[in-house]
């Protein structure tokens, strides 16, 4: 049987910036091997949108961001997930049940795709979807 392996939200990886970072998030992540961890395309996307909003504000704090962004790049390097075609195909046919958020349905089909549960904070739009999901904010019982 082979070990199991996720693939990481944008909020999971933001939430190591912060200064008080969720205790629940932290020990899943270092309680973890790296190697089981995977980003998608649409992350670093939505990282680099982050790092350009950021930008217009506070030039300094992009620059530390883009960074961060850049380290994440190199670690995740081969593992880092595009959209293929059987994610395509798994985000078409639940886009079709009902509108959902897109990045959040294509993160899920993904994580189909590949095996891989998703970890995130934000599980009401997939949920109901054939997806392995994993909140580490929530207490786990």
């Amino acid at each position: 049987m082979s070990a199991q392996r996720y693939l990481l939200d944008t909020n999971v990886l933001s939430e190591t910036r912060r200064k008080q970072a969720d205790e629940g998030v932290m020990s899943f992540l270092s309680s973890t091997d790296s190697s089981a961890f995977y980003i998608s395309v649409l992350t670093l996307g939505e990282l680099k949108k982050g790092i350009a909003l950021k930008r217009q504000s506070d030039p300094d704090a992009a620059r530390r961001l883009a960074g961060w962004v850049d380290g994440l790049e190199q670690s995740f390097a081969d593992r880092i997930l595009g959209i293929d075609a059987a994610a395509a195909t798994h985000w078409g046919e639940w886009s079709a049940q009902r509108p959902r958020p897109v990045i959040d349905t294509l993160l899920a089909a993904t994580a189909v795709a590949h095996g891989l549960t998703l970890v995130t904070r934000h599980i009401s739009d997939v949920q109901d979807l054939k997806v392995k999901v994993l909140n580490p904010w929530a207490k786990q019982k």
